[in-house]
């Protein structure tokens, strides 16, 4: 007597059911585990946040979650007119957001003045949309500030670094109004760190990250 096809197929198709739903209920435990922890982590009534964009976000992520005190980076963009970018989008230079970077910190080990040191310090706030061969509105040199204080910290720290003569040409960073921040896509998140053999973070990365810890040596967490 042949078999049933039909009814095998239905029975594997039952158990294939009952594996994708098994593992989906799994991944989804593993994320709620996660976000879980990340919330344990990091202490949202202590901290404060900062949004920065200097050129392309994984530089910026690989400086800033260096320095002591920062509790958690997020890269993404901001400051444009498109709901919920994607990086494609974002990348044809159209959305009028910019690449940039969420910090959150903890004020008592470091300041704001500070991380606007390590703003102005980690890249060049002197080329209009562009950083080294990345070119377009999206890789502006941009502060983005929360609050009245930021405000005034961010002009009074670009007006003194302008009189000072440390640049040989104008500081043409955009200080603005904190917009909504929309996170990169996954696959954008600690991308130096996951990725620190690729072309990009070997070449232009890496070493802008080397220099940049040298200058801000006694700023840095203890396991850097």
């Amino acid at each position: 007597m042949k078999p049933n096809i039909p009814f095998f197929t239905f029975i594997l198709m039952c158990c294939m059911v009952v594996i994708s739903c098994a593992q989906s209920e799994k991944k989804n435990k593993k994320k709620m585990n996660n976000e879980s922890s990340a919330s344990a982590v990091i202490d949202t009534a202590n901290t404060q946040i900062a949004t920065f964009g200097t050129g392309c976000f994984w530089c910026s992520e690989a400086l800033f979650e260096t320095l002591d005190g920062v509790k958690d980076v997020v890269s993404g963009y901001s400051g444009g007119n498109v709901k919920n970018p994607s990086y494609r989008e974002v990348c044809e230079g159209t959305t009028g957001h910019a690449e940039c970077i969420q910090v959150t910190y903890d004020p008592k080990k470091i300041t704001y003045t500070a991380l606007l040191e390590a703003f102005f310090r980690g890249h060049d706030p002197t080329t209009l949309n562009r950083q080294g061969n990345d070119v377009g509105t999206q890789y502006r040199s941009v502060i983005f500030y929360h609050n009245d204080e930021q405000k005034k910290l961010a002009e009074q720290a670009k007006d003194e670094l302008n009189k000072s003569g440390a640049y040989a040409k104008p500081i043409v960073t955009e200080i603005t109004k904190a917009d909504k921040f929309y996170p990169a896509e996954d696959y954008h998140q600690d991308y130096f760190a996951k990725n620190p053999d690729q072309g990009y973070c070997a070449y232009v990365i890496a070493p802008k990250l080397d220099k940049f810890r040298k200058v801000f040596h006694d700023k840095l967490k203890k396991n850097i």
